[in-house]
């Protein structure tokens, strides 16, 4: 059993901000394995999938951002499934616009939700899916995360958290993480 999470905060006024790529990610995974977010558990909106036989959890916490490794241990918890199970798609501002970057391991680097899953999980051994949105732009990282993408960045982030998502699915099933890292990451170097 795979779990994939996408991160993000609940409420429709964050819906199109930088904050939430990791929500728009898990939304595509569900549309690839076509299935709905209809379950709500683990302080989670849930999509259950089935590929080969194995079950594969999709979720998106409800518990905001900064407070995300609640619902996560709880997903882990309530469907037994061992941290290195565990996929994460989230935004980074740490990464330039439209990057990529897929890795088994490490820190929360500057994301609050990333470090307060690792608190939760007590792990670093998951995979995470990082989608990047430094544009280089002066804006305090708070109100940067907050704001709304802007209209012209659609096609580029259109491209990435779809690439995130294809990424997210090969990996649940069964691609090798080598071959799902050589495929989809993506450096796109600052202006």
């Amino acid at each position: 059993m795979k779990v994939i999470v996408g991160l993000g905060n609940p409420e429709e006024k964050y819906k199109t901000t930088y904050h939430n790529l990791g929500f728009i990610a898990v939304e595509d995974v569900a549309i690839n394995f076509n299935v709905k977010f209809k379950k709500n558990a683990c302080r989670a909106l849930i999509a259950e999938a089935n590929y080969n036989g194995e079950k594969i959890i999709i979720a998106k916490p409800q518990t905001y951002m900064n407070l995300s490794g609640e619902s996560v241990r709880e997903l882990l918890g309530y469907y037994k499934v061992p941290t290195k199970d565990l996929i994460v798609i989230y935004d980074d501002y740490d990464l330039p616009l439209g990057s990529l970057r897929i890795r088994k391991e490490g820190s929360g680097g500057t994301h609050n939700g990333m470090r307060n899953i690792i608190e939760c999980i007590k792990s670093t051994d998951f995979t995470r899916i990082r989608v990047g949105f430094n544009d280089g732009s002066n804006i305090p990282l708070l109100n940067h995360v907050l704001s709304n993408i802007p209209k012209e960045y659609y096609p580029i982030f259109a491209e990435t958290v779809k690439s995130a998502a294809d990424a997210a699915c090969d990996l649940a099933k069964g691609v090798s993480f080598e071959t799902v890292g050589q495929k989809y990451n993506k450096t796109v170097k600052k202006n």
